[in-house]
């Protein structure tokens, strides 16, 4: 409980000044936090909730959140506590399935997060929760705003922190976004809708991540991962679950399209025979959760003077899968890269801002594959000829893979040629 009390400052500890205030405790920003802190920085982190506590997440890390985790020193504690998995298990409409390997482990992200937390805090980080970021602190240089601080409300006490630096890593909700002046889409990507039930029976044969894909669930995928102790994270989840209105700005609102997750969950229950055993053979853990996604690096401004914009608040989550946690780790860590290269080479405040976007925008080319594919959601029969044609040659299912590892990045998939070369090259 110390331990607890220590990490959780109260609010009317803040200091008047800092060297960074970044917002929002969750991959992103604690992987920032971690990082500044360790380079000497003065770090106020600051979130909305006391830690530990519960997030809408899928809770499974890929390769790329592997990679995150290692930089900052972190992955033998997580791995410690999570459930380690060999496979992806992606099964289409038919019950076809195909298991692609990969660097993966389920950990619920009420564990993940404090470990991250933790490790911030340990590294000289100062945690501050329940804060709620209301606005910045705003100077004018050449004529210019630029953010020189953040203003914080804890109930109806509001607090003023100067900073060199804020850094947004807020998640997918548009508040703090629209109160730091960098939305650029108020609504989501997508949406998902996630439970846990523990049901030991299943431990053992439900030991891979499974995705499946049915045209019951329409334009969407439901998923099980396999949690510790008999217990397993359900859910469904809907990309592009917002499309803009015809004529809209490219900068304006989208409407909700016509997308009921629980009664989509209901049909992953009844298409999926796992899925079904699961939940009628097993005990819920809390309740079923809905959460909204922010994708593709699209819907916010990566920056702007005296202000960065990490993890999914820059849409840092995959539009194809709902994975989010190691761009967002990955993302957190750039921002505090480019920040400490700055002070360490003199760089002027727009010099570290570019060389952030530039660095944030070399992934594009791994968001585009992901995009690209979501024609699986709206066509998922094309997951039924890809598990027959990943069935027929490994060289196929070596490339997919190579996709899950990062280590293969399709150049297109488009047109019909390259879904032609991806189900039926044997190189």
């Amino acid at each position: 409980m110390a331990l607890l009390q220590d990490i959780n400052l109260p609010p009317s500890a803040l200091p008047a000044q800092c060297d960074v205030i970044v917002v929002g405790a969750g991959p992103a920003g604690s992987a920032a936090a971690l990082t500044l802190a360790r380079a000497g920085f003065d770090v106020v982190l600051v979130d909305q909730q006391a830690f530990p506590r519960d997030k809408v997440c899928g809770d499974g890390l890929i390769p790329d959140a592997h990679h995150a985790l290692r930089r900052l020193g972190l992955l033998d504690e997580v791995l410690a506590q999570a459930q380690p998995v060999g496979h992806v298990g992606v099964i289409g409409p038919r019950g076809g399935r195909v298991d692609v390997p990969g660097t993966l482990a389920v950990l619920p992200r009420r564990e993940l997060d404090w470990i991250l937390c933790r490790g911030a805090v340990a590294a000289g980080a100062r945690m501050f929760a329940p804060l709620r970021f209301v606005g910045t602190l705003e100077s004018t240089v050449d004529g210019v705003a630029q953010v020189v601080g953040a203003r914080l409300r804890s109930g109806d006490t509001t607090h003023e922190v100067r900073a060199a630096w804020v850094l947004i890593a807020s998640g997918a909700p548009p508040q703090a976004l629209q109160a730091a002046g960098v939305c650029e889409r108020r609504t989501p990507s997508g949406v998902a809708l996630r439970g846990y039930v523990r049901n030991p029976a299943l431990v053992g044969r439900l030991s891979e991540l499974e995705v499946v894909w049915h045209p019951k669930m329409k334009r969407g995928y439901g998923w099980i991962f396999p949690c510790p102790n008999g217990v397993f994270n359900i859910g469904v989840g809907v990309a592009h679950s917002h499309a803009r209105r015809r004529g809209a700005p490219a900068r304006g609102g989208a409407t909700m399209q016509d997308v009921n997750l629980r009664a989509m969950f209901e049909a992953f229950t009844r298409v999926h025979p796992a899925a079904r055993e699961l939940v009628s053979g097993g005990e819920w853990v809390g309740e079923l959760k809905g959460a909204p996604l922010r994708c593709s690096l699209d819907g916010a401004q990566l920056s702007r003077p005296g202000l960065l914009v990490s993890g999914e608040a820059a849409g840092s989550t995959y539009a194809f899968t709902g994975e989010g946690i190691g761009k967002a780790l990955e993302t957190g860590t750039l921002a505090a890269e480019a920040v400490i290269e700055g002070r360490r080479d003199a760089a002027g405040e727009p010099q570290v801002r570019a060389v952030y976007e530039q660095r944030v925008r070399a992934l594009a080319p791994r968001y585009a594959v992901y995009e690209r594919a979501q024609a699986v959601n709206h066509h998922p029969w094309l997951v039924d000829l890809l598990v027959w044609s990943a069935r027929r040659s490994p060289g196929r299912l070596k490339r997919m893979s190579g996709v899950l590892e990062e280590t293969h990045v399709p150049s297109s998939l488009t047109s019909p040629r390259a879904w032609w070369r991806l189900l039926f090259d044997r190189r």
